[in-house]
């Protein structure tokens, strides 16, 4: 978790066929979003920063090249605060492993995380990024 508890940081994934779908989430939000600091895989990340400006987005890889593993090994270091990953269930990814590691270690160090638009507004309206709570 990051030191400075009204600074979060959050990760930002999303399959091909949800970036769109991210992109206007993040639009959205963006308000609340801008007060935090992104990281996003690099594809997912281009796609955000193409459809919303004012954001600063840290990139790692893309998914298939490490980014999942490297946005993975931030949550086991205690430097992501939460995962907002708009998952594709219904198409086959090649790096699934990867993204099953992801969300795993989401699970394992207790990261909120959302894999669609509802569960993501709800974490958002909870005001998980508008407090300074200590977990």
């Amino acid at each position: 978790m990051s030191n400075d508890l009204s600074r979060r940081k959050v990760a930002l994934v999303a399959h091909d066929r949800k970036k769109e779908r991210l992109a206007s989430w993040v639009r959205q939000w963006a308000d609340i979003l801008a007060r935090h600091e992104l990281v996003a895989t690099e594809t997912t990340g281009g796609v955000l920063c193409q459809n919303v400006s004012d954001l600063s987005i840290t990139t790692t890889k893309s998914g298939p090249m490490g980014g999942d593993q490297q946005i993975g090994a931030m949550i086991a270091e205690g430097k992501i605060d939460l995962l907002i990953f708009f998952t594709d269930p219904l198409s086959p990814h090649p790096h699934d492993v990867d993204v099953k590691a992801l969300t795993r270690l989401a699970t394992v160090y207790d990261i909120p995380m959302a894999c669609g638009p509802a569960t993501a507004d709800l974490i958002m309206r909870s005001g998980f990024l508008e407090d300074a709570i200590s977990r």
